[in-house]
């Protein structure tokens, strides 16, 4: 098989999508820290919780929704839950499913923490781009998340009407 090699202007296109995937979780990283001591994987988690019905998801959702493995999700739970934010319980419906549940104090954690990081996420990401360009990376995104989520596991959970 012949590698079909990157011409220069998808070279180009390739290292400043790389630039941005390889930049864009240290800002958000970064701001979220500063202003809500929160990682932003904690943050996800947070506000996956604060999105479902009563503030609760079994551990196995909630990482499908945070795209992380159980042993990961569980750590950062339990970190979670020694700041109060979080707690685990049994699931009522299934004795071997664990149930996350955003406690008040994780509400106001989230409440607390969403204005910085929209602002950030408007400041680094949608503001600089017009209306069309919007357009153009929705589009984008569309095109590229079947072949990155070919099962549609994180693609499904944020499609409109399904939050």
């Amino acid at each position: 098989m012949d590698t079909r090699w990157l011409t220069a202007e998808e070279r180009t296109t390739w290292l400043r999508l790389i630039a941005v995937v390889e930049l864009l979780p240290g800002v958000l990283e970064s701001q979220l820290r500063r202003d809500s001591d929160l990682s932003h994987f904690e943050y996800f988690v947070l506000t996956g919780l604060s999105e479902s019905s009563d503030r609760t998801l079994r551990m196995t959702s909630l990482a499908k929704r945070t795209n992380a493995t159980l042993a990961r999700l569980s750590h950062v739970v339990r970190r979670l839950e020694n700041r109060g934010l979080v707690e685990r319980v049994p699931c009522p419906t299934d004795a071997r499913a664990t149930n996350a549940v955003l406690t008040d104090m994780g509400w106001k954690e989230v409440v607390s923490a969403a204005p910085g990081h929209v602002d950030t996420v408007r400041r680094v990401v949608l503001d600089p781009l017009t209306s069309e360009q919007l357009v153009q990376l929705r589009t984008i995104a569309d095109t590229l998340l079947p072949r990155l989520d070919p099962n549609g596991n994180l693609t499904e959970l944020y499609e409109p009407g399904t939050r």
